[in-house]
């Protein structure tokens, strides 16, 4: 019966969303179009159109559908994102880059939370910035929110780690190329360097291979292993939402979240060669599109006049992490070469 429910109610719930959710895709669509003509992270036009539209999250018929699409479309982006990654590709690189990767993530973030609370912000914080700088920019930081336990700065914490971490992400995929350059990197290794300190995707790309196709490949597989430690902490997220829903009193929520169990269920279907390319290729785009409308819609939820309240102290915080994983990296690059 309850089913029964649910799918005649069906129409009914689309027409309440469908205002929001063409909004959301609207905003989302001219982003591309304008990512596309100046080659500025898609992210970030999304974040700021969605802004200057902030009025349509009042209380009106856009909002309902705002609200799922920052919730719910971007949950299911965030699963799509196991489309992206295989385990031969990790196990193909060999220990070297794994050992990288996995330091670079795990000191990123516990230096990262740390600092957070020596600037005395909430420790929580510091696990989003620092998730957001050590994994995949964006997208970590929309997923890392999506775990973390409800509070009322936290969609504007969110909104604030993408903006600068999208920023950070372009001005390192300038940088870091003449960086490789300057110290005398071959491709293999300056691949290595790329895939782990550039926080979005996008940026990897196109700074691996501004340098040569085999700093391309190399520095995308590296930066898709990043992606892949999403799914541990996105697990430490949930622990420590457990913890804090225990200690409020509040309904304790599930270990995994739905959609990280989905995450990792993709990556083990990707793995097996069962998945056709144009099925992979469909899931990305799909992936990047839902990313794309639900940070539209975070920021159609958020006032510029409440962002600018965050003052320095956080942004101080973000440079310090990218800077500190860049140091890193070409340390355990030297030990590890």
């Amino acid at each position: 019966m309850q089913l029964v429910a649910r799918v005649s109610s069906a129409p009914d719930r689309l027409r309440v969303l469908a205002p929001g959710l063409l909004a959301c895709g609207v905003v989302g669509a001219a982003s591309a179009f304008l990512s596309e003509h100046y080659g500025a992270p898609v992210m970030l036009f999304a974040l700021l159109l969605g802004m200057a539209m902030n009025f349509l999250s009042g209380d009106g018929p856009c909002r309902p559908g705002i609200e799922f699409c920052a919730r719910q479309v971007l949950r299911i982006g965030i699963a799509l994102l196991g489309l992206r990654i295989t385990i031969a590709q990790v196990v193909a690189l060999g220990w070297g880059p794994v050992v990288l990767v996995i330091a670079c993530v795990v000191l990123t973030i516990v230096v990262s939370m740390l600092a957070a609370r020596l600037l005395g912000f909430n420790t929580l914080f510091g696990l989003l910035s620092g998730g957001a700088t050590a994994i995949c920019g964006a997208s970590a930081a929309l997923a890392l929110s999506a775990a973390l336990p409800s509070h009322p700065q936290k969609d504007k914490a969110t909104l604030f780690t993408v903006i600068v971490v999208s920023a950070l992400s372009t001005v390192a995929m300038v940088l870091y190329p003449m960086l490789t350059q300057a110290l005398g990197y071959d491709p293999a290794l300056a691949g290595q360097f790329l895939g782990a300190t550039i926080h979005d995707v996008a940026q990897v790309v196109g700074a691996g291979y501004s340098i040569s196709t085999e700093a391309g490949d190399v520095a995308t597989l590296v930066k898709l292993m990043r992606v892949a430690m999403l799914l541990p902490v996105i697990l430490f997220a949930s622990l420590l939402t457990r913890r804090s829903g225990q200690d409020q009193g509040g309904e304790r929520p599930p270990l995994l979240p739905w959609f990280a169990v989905a995450f990792a269920l993709l990556v083990m279907l990707n793995s097996t060669g069962w998945v056709p390319k144009v099925v992979q290729s469909a899931g990305n785009d799909v992936s990047r599109w839902f990313l794309v409308a639900a940070i539209a819609g975070i920021g159609m939820k958020t006032h510029l006049k409440e962002l600018a309240t965050v003052g320095l102290k956080p942004v101080v915080l973000m440079v310090g992490e990218t800077l500190f994983l860049a140091v890193l990296a070409l340390a355990l690059l030297r030990w590890l070469a």
